[in-house]
C-alpha cells in the first residue's frame, strides 16, 4: 500500500463506482475454505430455495399465535418480549460464529448442521412449558442465523454467472416462507385444536430442507481463484458506524413488526386468522422489493432519497396503528410492508459503500454482528412497554422515534462515498 492510499481510519471518501450488487467475486464473505465451493447444479438451487423458505417461519408462525401461546402457558409479557428478541440476538452472534464454523467444516456441513439445529429447535420448543419454548426457539434461531450468513455465500460462489437470478429465487423463498408461516399457523392451530401441533408442524419443512440439502450439496475444487485481499478493521471508521446503525435500526423495526404486528391487530379488533394473513401480506412485500429495488439503487448516484421515502411510508403505517388502528388495519399493514422494503436497499448499500470485496465482508460482518444486537432491544422493549402500560401507545411511539432516527442514518448511509 502506497502513502497515497493510506488514510485515517475515521475518514471516508467520495465514491467511485463500487462493486455492483451481485457482481461475481471469488469469496465475497472471506469465509469459504480456500480452493473449495459447492457444485452449482439445478438441484442445489432448489436446495437453497427450500433452505431459505425455512429461515422465517420459526419467527412468523410463533408471532401469529403468540398471545394464544402466552395465555396457554401462563407466561408474562416479559417472557413474550424475550421470545421475540431471540432471533435478533442469534443473528448478531452468527456474524462472528458462522464464518468460523464454515472455515472448519465447509459450506455443505455447516448449512446442513444449521438446518438440523433449526428442525430440532422447532420440534423441541412445543414439548413443554415457557422455558422449553424459549430454549427450543433459541436452538432454532441459532440454525437460522448460520443459514442467513452462509446461504448467500453459496449463491455468489456456485452461481457467479447467475447471481441475480439465484438471489431473486433466494429472496423470494425467504419472504414467501415467512408469509406462509404467518398465514397458515392460526388456521392450522384451529383445525388441529392445538397450537403445539401447529407450531411443531414447521419442523417437517425443516426436515425436508435438510434431506434435500444432504442430497444436493457437494464440494468441488475452485480453479483460477484470485488471491485474497487483506481485510482491515472498520471499527474506527465513521461511515461504517453510520451503515451499522442504519442496519440495526431497520432490523429493530422489522423484528418488532414480525414479532408483534398480529397482537397489535388483534387488540384493534382483527380476528387472529386475519391478523396472521395481514402479517403474511406485510412480509410478502420483500419479494417485489428484493427483485426491483437493488438494480434501481445501483443506477442511482445516491440512494438517500429512496431510503428516506420508504422509511417515511413505513412510518405512516405506524402512525395509523397508533392513531386509528381499527379504521384501516390492512392499509396500515401495507404501508408497514412497503417500509420494510428498505432492507434490500440496505443490503445494496453494504456493497456500494465499499470498493473491495474484503472491505464489503468487513462492513457486512460489522453491520450484522452489532446491528442485530441493537435490533434485539426493539421487540423486547416493545413487549415490556405493552405489559407495563396495558396498551400499545408507548410501544408504537418508540417505533416512530426509531423510524425518525433511521431516516437520518439511512440518508447518511445512502450518500455516494466509501469507507
Amino acid at each position: 500500500m502506497t502513502l497515497h492510499d493510506r488514510r485515517s481510519a475515521g475518514d471516508v471518501k467520495t465514491a467511485t463506482p463500487g462493486p455492483a450488487v451481485g457482481a461475481p467475486t471469488t469469496d465475497p464473505a472471506g469465509i469459504t475454505p480456500r480452493g473449495t465451493a459447492l457444485v452449482g447444479t439445478v438441484l442445489l438451487v432448489v436446495g437453497v430455495a427450500l433452505a431459505a423458505a425455512n429461515l422465517r417461519p420459526a419467527v412468523t408462525s410463533l408471532a401469529s399465535v403468540l398471545e394464544q401461546v402466552r395465555g396457554s402457558l401462563g407466561a408474562s409479557h416479559a417472557w413474550a418480549s424475550a421470545l421475540t428478541a431471540l432471533p435478533a440476538v442469534c443473528f448478531g452472534a452468527a456474524g462472528v460464529l458462522a464464518p468460523r464454523l464454515n472455515r472448519r467444516f465447509g459450506l455443505a456441513r455447516s448449512i446442513g448442521g444449521a438446518l438440523a439445529l433449526l428442525t430440532a429447535g422447532l420440534a423441541i420448543r412445543v414439548l413443554d412449558g415457557p422455558l422449553v419454548v424459549l430454549g427450543g426457539t433459541l436452538v432454532a434461531c441459532a440454525g437460522i442465523a448460520v443459514g442467513n450468513v452462509l446461504l448467500p455465500v453459496v449463491i455468489k460462489q456456485s452461481y457467479p454467472d447467475r447471481i441475480g437470478l439465484v438471489t431473486g429465487i433466494y429472496m423470494g423463498a425467504l419472504s414467501g416462507g415467512g408469509a406462509i408461516g404467518a398465514a397458515l399457523t392460526p388456521p392450522l392451530a384451529d383445525a388441529l385444536a392445538d397450537w403445539r401441533l401447529a407450531l411443531g408442524s414447521w419442523a417437517l419443512l425443516g426436515a425436508a430442507a435438510l434431506l434435500l440439502w444432504v442430497t444436493a450439496a457437494r464440494h468441488t475444487a475452485v480453479t483460477g481463484s484470485a488471491p485474497p485481499q487483506p481485510r482491515r478493521s472498520l471499527y474506527r471508521n465513521r461511515l461504517a458506524w453510520i451503515v451499522t446503525l442504519f442496519f440495526g435500526l431497520q432490523s429493530l423495526i422489522a423484528y418488532v413488526i414480525m414479532g408483534w404486528l398480529p397482537e397489535v391487530l388483534v387488540d384493534a379488533g382483527v380476528d387472529r386468522n386475519t391478523a396472521g394473513l395481514y402479517l403474511a401480506i406485510c412480509t410478502l412485500f420483500g419479494v417485489p422489493t428484493g427483485l426491483l429495488l437493488p438494480p434501481l439503487a445501483v443506477r442511482m448516484r445516491s440512494q438517500s432519497g429512496l431510503i428516506v421515502a420508504l422509511t417515511l411510508v413505513g412510518g405512516l403505517g405506524m402512525v395509523g396503528l397508533l392513531v386509528a388502528p381499527s379504521a384501516a388495519p390492512l392499509a396500515w399493514t401495507v404501508l408497514a410492508g412497503v417500509g420494510m422494503g428498505v432492507f434490500p436497499l440496505l443490503i445494496t448499500v453494504l456493497a456500494l459503500r465499499t470498493e473491495h470485496p474484503a472491505d464489503t465482508a468487513s462492513l457486512s460482518a460489522m453491520a450484522q454482528s452489532i446491528g442485530y444486537l441493537i435490533a434485539a432491544g426493539g421487540p423486547f422493549l416493545f413487549g415490556v412497554l405493552r405489559g407495563a402500560t396495558g396498551n400499545w401507545t408507548a410501544s408504537l411511539v418508540l417505533v416512530l422515534v426509531v423510524t425518525a432516527v433511521q431516516a437520518v442514518f439511512g440518508y447518511a448511509a445512502g450518500r455516494p462515498r466509501t469507507v
